[in-house]
């Protein structure tokens, strides 16, 4: 079977209008499953301070064109690239894609086939579409923040996983690649309306479920799966590090209990939530007479459910990173690595932010650009090539 590294989306062009977040994670996403990215750039006067970052992760993969979308000429451009775009991807607030001309009904009426992303926190009605806000609002209108804590504390924002990333980021990425399969039947493009507050909620849907039947408590810190449970949570061990334990089925609950020295007479049964809190205060004991690396030694590999708590420094190095190359390096910046694997189109190892100077004029007149406009561009863009 013939393979090839250029990845599953090789061959798809996807114009990305500058953003911060879960746009730039979603193309990132693209690119690494070898899409053609190029993004717009705003005029470095009008960039916001958390914009484009050099060695940013999210801005890996792609190439990047400096254009003012409120110069009738540059708007004019990238509606040429629009022309010739599979997929635009945009995350201003409602209505001010279509204050610049081009909003999905300027860029279909061009492109018919265009798929066009919509990235917002709220969604594009409602009577918070237009309201400011960052993933921790999103995720606490989700339901799913008041879930994430321990018992008696507050709600304890996951970083901005959940709403940026997750909520956001991948389900728009998701949702680009189902239209695009749709449209090979249909021959049309189509809008995505992505909410980072409606991700979130879906992404808890198990949880949702949980809470329908009767076996998730309202109350954080509670449950199985929220640090309620002796046998799924972190412990600190004699060094100072951290362990985490999730041995939830009945046969990993006993390898773990045997493996750790546990006496079966001293612990409530396993599912006792009446037992949890003095069975938790026996295995924190327990996992505080050893060091993380002398756990690793007796855990590390088998069915007790067992991972060390490892910092960003420690990761890429863990021997099961290095055995599946989960990190590269692009540049000078260790990040995660493209994922998923693929059998036939594996993917290649991405490359930073290029400015549109790296970028042959022969790819910018593939994507509809005469000399002329391309020396223009030039010019104006500050890093860009000589005309």
């Amino acid at each position: 079977m013939e393979t090839r590294a250029v990845g599953p989306l090789a061959g798809y062009r996807v114009l990305e209008i500058e953003a911060i977040g879960p746009g730039p994670f979603a193309a990132m996403l693209l690119g690494d499953l070898g899409a053609d990215v190029l993004r717009i750039d705003r005029p470095p006067s009008a960039q916001s301070p958390l914009g484009p970052l050099p060695g940013n992760p999210l801005e890996r993969g792609r190439h990047c064109l400096v254009i003012d979308l409120k110069d009738g000429r540059d708007r004019a451009t990238v509606m040429r690239l629009v022309q010739s775009a599979d997929v635009l991807i945009e995350g201003f607030r409602p209505g001010v894609a279509e204050r610049l001309g081009i909003g999905p009904d300027d860029c279909l009426a061009v492109n018919p086939r265009l798929v066009y992303g919509r990235m917002t926190g709220w969604g594009q009605d409602g009577p918070l579409s237009n309201a400011a806000g960052h993933d921790l609002n999103y995720i606490a209108l989700s339901g799913m923040l008041h879930a994430i804590g321990r018992a008696g504390g507050p709600p304890v924002p996951p970083l901005n996983l959940l709403g940026d990333f997750g909520g956001g980021g991948l389900l728009l990425a998701f949702g680009v690649v189902a239209a695009l399969l749709e449209r090979q039947a249909s021959g049309c493009g189509q809008v995505i309306d992505a909410a980072m507050a409606e991700g979130a909620a879906l992404l808890g849907a198990a949880i949702y479920g949980a809470y329908a039947n009767g076996s998730w408590s309202e109350e954080r810190g509670t449950n199985v799966g929220d640090t309620g449970s002796h046998f799924y949570e972190t412990y600190e061990t004699a060094d100072g590090k951290w362990i985490s334990v999730a041995a939830v089925e009945p046969q990993f609950y006993v390898e773990l209990s045997a493996r750790i020295g546990l006496d079966p007479t001293l612990m409530p049964p396993q599912m006792d939530r009446a037992g949890w809190p003095e069975a938790k205060r026996i295995m924190a004991d327990v996992f505080r007479s050893k060091t993380r690396d002398e756990w690793c030694q007796l855990l590390e590999g088998t069915d007790a459910c067992f991972a060390p708590v490892l910092s960003m420094r420690e990761a890429p190095i863990h021997p099961q990173n290095q055995a599946r190359r989960a990190f590269v390096a692009v540049g000078e910046v260790l990040q995660p690595a493209p994922a998923p694997r693929f059998s036939r189109t594996p993917l290649a190892d991405p490359r930073p932010a290029a400015p549109a100077s790296e970028y042959s004029d022969a790819n910018l007149r593939a994507w509809g650009l005469e000399c002329a406009e391309i020396a223009r561009l030039a010019k104006s863009d500050p890093d860009g090539r000589e005309p």
